[in-house]
């Protein structure tokens, strides 16, 4: 489907089926905040829920540049397998070594 991110889990070809069947979605009163088969409930919900977005992320890491750098397989290897935010945990080694070793003014 046209603008879905490619690491998309969701099974599509399903959500299109189900979209196109009559079937009545389940409800539980018990549990469910309204019944998506009334169309009337429905709208009375959506017409007054609030839309919250989740903040981006923190302004320090907006003001990192984009580079293309060539690292040993091995150090790929090792951060990507610490899970997402392996790149992030890089530049945060490198900022350790840059605190370990100052810079020699000329």
């Amino acid at each position: 489907m046209p603008g879905l991110k490619k690491t998309s889990k969701s099974d599509w070809e399903r959500v299109k089926q189900d979209a196109a069947s009559d079937a009545p979605v389940a409800y539980d009163p018990e549990t469910d905040l309204y019944d998506p088969n009334d169309p009337a409930q429905v709208e009375a919900f959506f017409s007054t829920a609030k839309v919250v977005r989740k903040p981006g992320r923190p302004k320090a890491e907006k003001t990192k540049v984009p580079i293309a750098i060539r690292l040993s397989p091995e150090v790929v290897t090792y951060f990507k397998a610490t899970g997402a935010g392996w790149q992030s945990r890089i530049d945060a080694a490198l900022h350790e070594w840059m605190s370990e070793h100052p810079r020699k003014r000329a």
